[in-house]
């Protein structure tokens, strides 16, 4: 599959497929309300959102950016891939795109709480475990991973 346009969503149409994604990928599966998929930082200035579109106008795969200045780390958090664009790059170029990004405001490392089964994922793309982190919805373990930028 070809790489796709990657953008960030501005328009209320971008913003709504942004967010059908996260929900459908991480959220609708344990049987959350929609809604639960939008953090209040989301329209933080600082906040960064990251969208691959399929050629059906769809979103392909979505993640943020959320730095925090005062400890030198950004962090990725919501990165969702539909299951028809997973292993086919989406989520590897998100995450490139957001390290560059991280990059370009002086951010030197990049955090994140990858689900377990991500775990594999984020550590080939040169992530470490630091530690265990949260069980999300009492039934998904994470764990805190972090990049050096």
């Amino acid at each position: 599959m070809p790489l796709l346009p990657l953008t960030t969503p501005r328009t209320p149409a971008e913003f709504a497929a942004y967010y059908r994604l996260r929900y459908e990928v991480l959220r609708q599966p344990w049987g959350q309300p929609e809604g639960s998929e939008r953090a209040d930082d989301d329209p933080a200035p600082t906040t960064l959102h990251a969208m691959l579109t399929a050629p059906d106008g769809s979103a392909a795969g979505v993640a943020r950016l959320s730095p925090t200045p005062e400890s030198g780390q950004a962090q990725v958090r919501y990165m969702a891939v539909a299951p028809a664009w997973q292993g086919h790059g989406v989520g590897r170029q998100l995450l490139e795109y957001l390290e560059a990004q991280a990059r370009q405001h002086g951010y030197t490392e990049c955090v994140l709480h990858a689900r377990q089964a991500a775990v594999p994922f984020y550590a080939r793309l040169g992530y470490a475990v630091v530690a265990p982190s949260h069980t999300l919805f009492g039934t998904i373990p994470h764990f805190l991973m972090r990049k050096a930028l």
